[in-house]
């Protein structure tokens, strides 16, 4: 099930593995298993592929992050099966991403003699590229009657849904504000008026579908495969500038 109905779908660069984690989430419909299992899959698939990166064995760390990517997918693909949206799930990947995030680059600066600096300025590059992505997609998902678990501003704690634990969504949506609030707050500011515009066009998402995890998972996996891993944090420092592209090029859009 897509998070957005046909009419305003996208080829979604970043989402190579939707099919796979479809057929995943078809084989777990009718099992005990929960879309927070499957979460906790990929965190165990993020670590294992720490581990390969810290041993350098570069192949099975880029198996890894893809399968990581597969995973991630597949719960939202389980929820959505099984009529379980849940803001834990929501928010409990979105956390396991952004830790693991922070823990591949900083495994990527080990193994490639990057600095301290590098490192941090490379984390600070991912995170927002892919919270210009999020937000964006966000408002088309809420424009356009789609999945409507994340919200384009995440600024007070939702209700639970029915089945879940309102103190485990508190306990989540404050860990996600502490980890992800200043890269929201920073993208909002940069675009602030994104949802107000009548605009986003499947090529505009298809580029920036780019800066997407799974993307950017894929292209860390593939020149640690190519042993460039150290292109791997400059890549993502520098990429960052084209933040100011997309949003000019969305404003020019809607101007």
């Amino acid at each position: 099930m897509s998070k957005l109905p046909a009419e305003y779908q996208f080829l979604d660069l970043s989402d190579y593995g939707r099919g796979i984690a479809r057929q995943i989430a078809e084989r777990l419909q009718n099992t005990s298993w929960t879309p927070i299992h499957v979460t906790l899959s990929f965190v165990v698939s993020g670590l294992l592929a720490l581990v390969c990166i810290l041993h350098e064995y570069m192949a099975l760390a880029a198996l890894f992050l893809v399968l990581k990517s597969i995973l991630d997918a597949a719960d939202g693909e389980l929820a959505r099966l099984k009529n379980t949206p849940s803001y834990t799930g929501r928010y409990l990947d979105s956390v396991s991403d952004i830790l693991l995030n922070a823990l591949f680059l900083s495994a990527v600066g080990y193994v490639s003699s990057g600095s301290y600096a590098e490192v941090i300025l490379a984390f600070i590059g991912l995170q927002l590229q892919g919270t210009l992505y999020n937000y964006y997609y966000v408002i088309l998902r809420n424009k356009h009657q789609g999945d409507t678990t994340s919200r384009v501003v995440e600024d007070t704690v939702p209700v639970a849904f029915p089945g879940e634990s309102q103190r485990a969504v508190v306990i989540l949506f404050r860990m996600y504000t502490v980890l992800y609030g200043v890269f929201d707050r920073i993208i909002y500011g940069l675009d602030r008026r994104a949802s107000e515009g009548h605009r986003l066009p499947s090529w505009l998402m298809t580029a920036l579908s780019t800066f997407g995890l799974g993307f950017q998972l894929l292209l860390m996996g593939f020149l640690l495969i190519l042993g460039l891993k150290e292109y791997i944090l400059p890549f993502f420092m520098y990429a960052t500038l084209f933040i100011f592209v997309f949003v000019g090029i969305r404003r020019w859009l809607n101007r």
